[in-house]
């Protein structure tokens, strides 16, 4: 096994997730990391988000992560061997006011990942740019139409059920693979 030293974000990702799921914690990888694994890391993240898919008690949370080396500072969690640190934000799994519609999974060397599709990946940057006009979140779910397969009519359900579509239709076409 690697050390965490030479994990990748996406390696750590799921050494913390197997580590958890021992313990009944079942977390799902969603935010800039995703984006960064989508993009094969043309973009990048410093940061893990891992959204319970359960009520977890964060004691439990905090437990595993004590013993993986790992220190809270905030909301975050450090490790002194990576730069990347951990945050666990409050879910439930969702995108805008719904639940993710799939999770996929990965099979790596230092565990399962278990991260939100590339579908999902897309709206939740859509989220960003359509509620807070953030242009980066824009790229970032263009990058990711980009270089995945994406279902571009459930984007577009997904965004008349936000009360989105008008905005939609402006960069649509832009969500297009080349």
């Amino acid at each position: 096994m690697k050390s965490i030293a030479e994990m990748t974000q996406v390696e750590l990702a799921a050494f913390v997730q197997s580590h958890l799921q021992e313990k009944g914690v079942s977390v799902i990888l969603s935010g800039g990391a995703s984006v960064a694994f989508y993009s094969d890391n043309q973009y990048v993240s410093a940061d893990l988000d891992l959204i319970c898919t359960l009520f977890t008690k964060q004691r439990v949370i905090e437990e595993v992560m004590q013993r993986l080396g790992f220190s809270q500072k905030g909301r975050y969690f450090t490790h002194p061997d990576t730069t990347f640190f951990v945050e666990f934000p409050p879910g439930p799994l969702s995108v805008g006011k719904e639940p993710v519609q799939k999770i996929e999974e990965y099979e790596l060397e230092t565990g399962i990942l278990k991260i939100i599709s590339p579908t999902d990946c897309v709206k939740d940057r859509l989220l960003g740019y359509f509620y807070w006009g953030d242009r980066q979140s824009l790229q970032q779910a263009i990058l990711v139409a980009h270089m995945n397969p994406i279902d571009l009519a459930e984007i577009e359900r997904w965004a008349t059920e936000e009360g989105k579509l008008s905005d939609f239709g402006k960069i649509r076409e832009q969500l297009i693979r080349p």
